[in-house]
C-alpha cells in the first residue's frame, strides 16, 4: 500500500508543469501585445503575426582582446604554413609584443 501511494506522489510531482516560470513564447507575447496596444482587426492580427515570427535578435558581439586581435593576426600571416612550420612560426608570433 505504501508502495502505491508513493508511486502516485512520484508521478504526480512529474505531471505537474512548472507553472511559475514563464517561458520565452510568453515573455515574446507579453511584449508584442504591449506594442500592439492601440491596433485592431486586421491590422493588430498582421502586426502580432509579424511580431511574433520574428527570432530574437543576437546578443551584440563582445569586443576582442588583444590576445585574440594577435591570433587572427597571426593567423592571417601563417596562410600556407603546416606542420612544424606553422607551430614554430604561431608560437614566435603570439610571443611578440
Amino acid at each position: 500500500m505504501k508502495s502505491i501511494i508513493a508511486a502516485l506522489t512520484l508521478l504526480g510531482l512529474f505531471a505537474i508543469p512548472p507553472a511559475f516560470a514563464a517561458t520565452e513564447q510568453q515573455n515574446k507575447m507579453a511584449t508584442c501585445n504591449k506594442d500592439a496596444a492601440g491596433k485592431k482587426g486586421d491590422e493588430r492580427k498582421a502586426f502580432m503575426k509579424d511580431c511574433l515570427s520574428k527570432k530574437p535578435e543576437a546578443p551584440a558581439e563582445a569586443p576582442k582582446t588583444a590576445q585574440q586581435n594577435k591570433m587572427v593576426t597571426c593567423n592571417k600571416d601563417a596562410a600556407g604554413m603546416k606542420g612544424d612550420e606553422r607551430k614554430k612560426f604561431m608560437s614566435e608570433c603570439l610571443k611578440a609584443k
